[in-house]
Parts: structure tokens; C-alpha cells; sequence
């Protein structure tokens, strides 16, 4: 793809987020647009984000569960950045309106390193070495894309389709742990919604981490200590609005809290 369109699409994007207005899919104006196109796209929105004085703190893989594939008919991984802007507190309130589309929250387990790791070549054992504890969290996806009508290209570009992300307060040693057996349940209102197991994302957190770091490592991006890296959601997505309140146990370790606004 051009580069003049990449920059022209990566704006796109930058100035939906900013506005809050979705546009057309990607893939149905550039049918032959690629993965890589569409990373390069989410680059550009990135660097616009950067310029505004927004540092990279992590990074995400999404749609790694059977469920969210189906749900979103996209059946292959995504991948994109964190930054600081996205970070809210555990317990918080997130205004909707004025900041975000429309929103679906995730139930996941997020990851911080101790050290960097650089694909390709990194291997689940690998990821558990480099990891300094694991958490409870809540991701609330937001698609810049008219009603979630995308393609893997298009939430791609769209930095993974990633809003804004809630880490719980207690943090534990992955290696005290079978994480393909933590168990997750979510409360919506006040009533159960949901539950999930580790073993829904690629069958294992640690597979789909290093996954990720892979496939960033294709495109010369390590993962560097400190960062969080979430892992991808272990129950189907939740749209949420105004009003409404989650709630999330992650079996053994503890819990995160949400509230939108």
C-alpha cells in the first residue's frame, strides 16, 4: 500500500479516536489491504497519539478466544499498543460519553515484565521468565469502526480495537499458578454474567504472550521490562453503557472493579 494512503488512513483513525465518530471499514474501501498494511496503519495512529505526549506502556493480543472470534468474525489474533491514556485505576469511574464509541469490556489476564523480550523465536517458558507477576483486568475494547463491522486488517489498523484498560490491585507469581486453570467470573450489575478459564486463549496465557511477542518481533518491536501485556479476553465481549458496573474475580489472586459513567 502507498505510504500516502497508510498516513492517510492512520489519521483517520487518530481523528475518530479524538472525535469519537467511527468510520467506514478499511477493507471495504482497500479490498487487497494486508496485515502489514494494517500494522503500518496503526503505527501512524500511534505516532499521532505520541506527538500529543502519550508514552507506550504495554501492549495487547485480542480475539485469541474461540468465543470473541465468533462474536466478531474475526478468526485470527490482533495485536497494538498501550499507552499511559489508557491506563485507569482499579474502581474507576470511565466517562462514555465524550471519550468513548462503543464499548465492550474483556475479562482477561494481564502480565508485567521484569526483563525485555524480543521475537521471533520466544518461547511460553520464556515469557514466564521474563515475568514479574500477573493480575486480574479489565480491557475495554472500542472499536473505531462503524458497528464493529471489521476485518482483521481493520482492527488492526485500529490498534486492536484497545479503549482504555483497568488493572486489579493484587498482583501474583504466574509460577505459583496452572494458568491454563485460572478460572475468571464476571459480574455485571451486580448479577453473574460470565466465566472463562486461561485455557481460552491459544489454550494457554503463556502461548498467547509469546505469540505476541513474535509477532512483533517481525516488525522489530520488543517487549521491555515494566510493560503490561494483556493476554486476550476469557469470556465473550460485554457491551457496556452509562450506568452500568462490572465486577471481576480471577481465581486465586483477586479481583478488578469498573464503573462506566
Amino acid at each position: 500500500m502507498d505510504t500516502a494512503i497508510i498516513e492517510q488512513l492512520g489519521d483517520e483513525l487518530y481523528q475518530s479516536l479524538r472525535s469519537q465518530r467511527s468510520i467506514t471499514p478499511l477493507t471495504e474501501r482497500y479490498p487487497n489491504i494486508t496485515i502489514d498494511d494494517a500494522y503500518y496503519i496503526s503505527l501512524r495512529m500511534l505516532n499521532r497519539r505520541l506527538e500529543d505526549g502519550e508514552q507506550v506502556v504495554g501492549k495487547k493480543i485480542g480475539v485469541t478466544s474461540a468465543v470473541v472470534q465468533e462474536m466478531l468474525g474475526v478468526h485470527q489474533p490482533d495485536f497494538g499498543f498501550l499507552t499511559d491514556a489508557m491506563t485507569f485505576a482499579n474502581g474507576a469511574d470511565i466517562k462514555v460519553a465524550g471519550h468513548l464509541i462503543q464499548p465492550r469490556a474483556e475479562a482477561e489476564i494481564g502480565f508485567r515484565l521484569k526483563q525485555d523480550l524480543q521475537g521471533p523465536g520466544v518461547t511460553e517458558a520464556e515469557v514466564l521468565a521474563a515475568t514479574e507477576c500477573i493480575m486480574p483486568c479489565f480491557e475495554i475494547v472500542d472499536s473505531r469502526i462503524d458497528n464493529w463491522r471489521i476485518a482483521i486488517q481493520d482492527t488492526v489498523a485500529d490498534n486492536a480495537s484497545c479503549g482504555v484498560y483497568v488493572l486489579g490491585n493484587e498482583e501474583a507469581d504466574p509460577r505459583e499458578f496452572d494458568l491454563p486453570s485460572l478460572e475468571i467470573r464476571v459480574w455485571k450489575n451486580g448479577e453473574p454474567l460470565s466465566q472463562g478459564l486461561g485455557s481460552a486463549v491459544q489454550g494457554n496465557p503463556l502461548t498467547a504472550v509469546a505469540w505476541l511477542a513474535n509477532t512483533l518481533g517481525r516488525f522489530g518491536i520488543p517487549f521491555k521490562a515494566g510493560e503490561v501485556i494483556l493476554s486476550g479476553s476469557l469470556v465473550p465481549l460485554e457491551p457496556v453503557q452509562a450506568g452500568d458496573s462490572l465486577r471481576m474475580e480471577l481465581g486465586g489472586i483477586g479481583s478488578a472493579a469498573v464503573n462506566f459513567v
